[in-house]
């Protein structure tokens, strides 16, 4: 098929009823579990995930559990209890993980690599944080180089070039926020003889826009084989909330407000897909750049980054490396 903005296009039906019935199949001849936990954010893509799962295994067998903690987005609930509702998932769990996070220090070790950068930084005084890559990477060859942003209780923002060594320390940090989570899926998993079915799509999964033994600690990746948009597709076709399909996708894991473009993929993911599936399929670069309206420079300068990420992460997607005797 020639290249051209529509080659994402899936056929919804189809590819639900595909997932419906390897998710029953896999769930309960292999792995002997006999239903579902899914972790729900309010976001498109746990939304898509748990609604797969209510027709898989019917709605009393899935259990969504939600997971905020002091620096979630207080909308994601709300979206959570009005999503279980529209498929009939009785059973919607809400476990604050704040607790967990402060025995784990997870606030103050992040807090304090942040004000060696920023000594006014103080949130208890009202200041937020976030980190951020540069900008569209189609208009330079900037590389994935972090910054750290702070926003002032007055709303001014200010941001500077993260070292080395803080960034490490503020992403160790804020993992501890997935892991905390994937440990209680589990929980819920286990005392009920469930499956714990992840929410990451594509992107996030083959770039790195996850965390080790966190949300990538799953017995199924259900979408990681879909692309954000064709994720889309899926949710407009089994009917999850609009409200929840419009809403901008975010990181949800600082307290400052965050994108996932602004935090991680630096291109909207319409024009990221297309790129990326060019990319996958050795489409000629002049090509791509005639049909998306881009300069070949423009097309090389994502083809770059994709492949930068991918190279980096490979490390989280790494199972355990076992010796042989």
């Amino acid at each position: 098929m020639t290249f051209n903005k529509h080659i994402l296009d899936i056929d919804p039906a189809a590819e639900t009823e595909r997932l419906v019935g390897l998710l029953r199949k896999t769930v309960r001849q292999e792995l002997r579990r006999y239903g579902a936990v899914v972790g729900v954010s309010g976001g498109v893509d746990s939304s898509t995930v748990l609604a797969l799962c209510a027709r898989a295994f019917g709605p009393k067998r899935v259990t969504a559990v939600m997971m905020p903690e002091k620096d979630s987005d207080t909308e994601s609930e709300r979206l959570a209890r009005n999503l279980a509702a529209k498929f009939q998932v009785e059973e919607l769990l809400l476990e604050n993980i704040t607790p967990a996070l402060e025995g784990f220090g997870c606030y103050p070790r992040r807090d304090e690599a942040i004000a060696r950068i920023f000594p006014e930084y103080k949130p208890e005084a009202g200041y937020k944080a976030k980190i951020v890559l540069p900008a569209n990477v189609l208009q330079d060859k900037t590389l994935n180089v972090f910054s750290v942003a702070i926003v002032t209780p007055e709303g001014e923002e200010k941001s500077k070039r993260l070292p080395v060594k803080e960034f490490l320390q503020i992403v160790a940090a804020s993992n501890f926020k997935q892991r905390s989570r994937m440990a209680m899926l589990y929980y819920h998993a286990e005392a009920r003889n469930y499956a714990v079915i992840g929410t990451s799509n594509k992107n996030e999964h083959n770039q790195g826009f996850l965390v080790k033994y966190g949300d990538s600690g799953v017995d199924i990746q259900l979408i990681a084989h879909l692309y954000k948009t064709q994720v889309y597709q899926l949710a407009e076709y089994l009917n999850v909330p609009e409200e929840i399909r419009r809403r901008t996708p975010t990181s949800d894991t600082y307290s400052a407000h965050q994108t996932q473009e602004e935090f991680f993929f630096r291109l909207p993911f319409e024009t990221m897909d297309l790129l990326w599936y060019a990319q996958e399929n050795q489409i000629p670069i002049p090509e791509v750049a005639q049909v998306m309206g881009l300069t070949e420079e423009q097309v090389q300068n994502a083809f770059d980054d994709f492949t930068r990420k991918h190279r980096t992460t490979q490390y989280i997607r790494t199972p355990p490396i076992v010796f042989e005797a």
